[in-house]
């Protein structure tokens, strides 16, 4: 156990900083209830510098980098190619609206979409704005006023994501008023399924109740727009859905007439080892929503791609913003996606998510691992309490204590709320890194499993005090 990580300056930082933010006022309490329970303080960093697959914190300790910006950094931190293109573009343009980047840019998104198939583009800043713009894209095609999405799905923070998503009840406390045209279906996990079904039976279930219990009970079949769907729940735990659930999806979709709305911002890109993780079913969505990876890390930049159709001609639908396609964004991403083809950078992720899939799979044996997986480099791994645990304790205690010894050892993951612990490197990576990576948190499992989760961390900072 170090109790003198992390260091001074880190430490410093965090008790100057944090009490200026939302929940700052319940920092010391916190730390305080952690402390009579026996946990050890909290593990967590402020970077000082970032670069490639590494970061490093305050006090000069070095990270090997599985958080990547919440996943938002495809080539590494810092891509200096990116970072030039974005000087360029700024000293030419400055910030204004229509730039020809804007155009180049929306010709190579058709070009990677799925099939070809999704020509229309419309820019956003972040990923929560693209989602929403897509559920409005979608309502106003069809002139329909419900849109189904899942349990456990995370679709941002706006007004109307927080609505949108199913992540947790708490992100859309005092909203519930607000979500009458919102239909939360269940999303089939592979475990903790009920009613000891199998999980084949629970996604044939999950598909029933799409196409005979919301229609019968919920909304009107023709008045349901479509359905937005992750092709991996990310933020709920970088859980992989079977082909069947995803192909379910298309049937009932083209039978019922609902537009089929697959939400990539952070499955997308060359995150799962192929452009889109829709890619891996062979489904072709109606719209398809990204960010995250598609503009280097460096500046900001989403989107929202549609069928002509849908998007070609719709006087209804309205969205974008003062900062969205800006001269930088585009050039960031324009400059990402050549270095992606250049590099073969989304096959390089398939190779290392093939390696991390072997090296992970062996950590089932360890008592206090539900379960490992992955889709490239979509990783997480689930944990739960050992089985002397007292009956009190939380499963996300474990996974927070491993995350909490991982960071000690030099490797930055997320484990957010959850009992899983999320990995995001970045998408050319150098294998020996990776390698090095895993193993620091093989030997974190170990040593939590051998000591008990008040040898880890299994405290936090107070919600949205600190990422994590």
């Amino acid at each position: 156990m170090n109790d003198d990580f992390p260091g001074p300056k880190t430490r410093a930082a965090l008790e100057r900083g944090i009490p200026y933010f939302k929940n700052g006022l319940r920092f010391d309490a916190e730390m305080q209830r952690a402390s009579q329970r026996g946990f050890r303080p909290v593990r967590q960093i402020v970077i000082d510098k970032a670069q490639g697959d590494f970061i490093w914190d305050l006090d000069g300790k070095r990270y090997i980098d599985f958080q990547n910006g919440w996943a938002t950094n495809p080539l590494g931190n810092c891509h200096p190619e990116i970072i030039e293109t974005v000087e360029a573009a700024n000293r030419r343009f400055g910030f204004h609206y229509d730039h020809p980047l804007r155009y180049d840019l929306a010709e190579l998104l058709a070009d990677v979409m799925p099939n070809k198939a999704l020509p229309r583009t419309n820019y956003e800043v972040s990923g929560t704005e693209a989602a929403e713009a897509a559920v409005h894209l979608a309502l106003t095609h069809t002139r329909r006023r419900y849109i189904i999405t899942f349990s456990s799905s995370y679709h941002g923070m706006g007004l109307g994501t927080k609505i949108l998503s199913g992540l947790d009840g708490s992100y859309s406390t005092y909203l519930e008023g607000w979500g009458g045209g919102v239909i939360k279906a269940p999303y089939p996990y592979s475990e903790g399924i009920p009613a000891d079904m199998s999980e084949d039976q629970y996604t044939e279930y999950c598909l029933w109740y799409l196409d005979n219990h919301i229609p019968s009970s919920i909304a009107a079949r023709d008045n349901i727009a479509g359905i937005l769907v992750e092709p991996g729940l990310a933020e709920g735990g970088n859980w992989i859905p079977s082909t069947r659930f995803l192909r379910g999806i298309r049937e009932l979709c083209d039978k019922n007439d609902w537009l089929m709305i697959s939400d990539e911002v952070l499955t997308g890109l060359g995150r799962t080892g192929k452009m889109w993780g829709i890619d891996h079913y062979d489904v072709e969505p109606d719209i398809l929503v990204y960010g995250k990876n598609l503009s280097g890390g460096i500046a900001a930049l989403c989107g929202v791609s549609a069928r002509d159709e849908i998007m070609g001609d719709n006087t209804d639908f309205a969205s974008g913003s003062t900062f969205a396609g800006t001269p930088a964004g585009c050039a960031a991403a324009i400059k990402t996606l050549q270095i992606f083809e250049r590099d073969q950078v989304v096959e390089h992720a398939k190779r290392l998510g093939d390696i991390a899939a072997d090296i992970m799979r062996e950590w089932e044996s360890y008592e206090i691992v539900r379960q490992a997986r992955g889709n490239g480099l979509l990783l997480g791994v689930s944990f739960c309490k050992p089985q002397s645990a007292d009956v009190d304790e939380k499963d996300w205690w474990t996974a927070r204590a491993v995350r909490g010894k991982m960071l000690e050892n030099g490797v930055w993951a997320i484990s957010d709320r959850e009992d899983t612990i999320r990995m995001y490197p970045a998408l050319n990576m150098d294998e020996t890194v990776l390698r090095e990576a895993l193993q620091v948190m093989e030997d974190a499992i170990r040593y939590v499993e051998q000591h008990g989760h008040t040898e880890g961390d299994a405290t936090a900072y107070p919600s949205g005090v600190a990422g994590f």
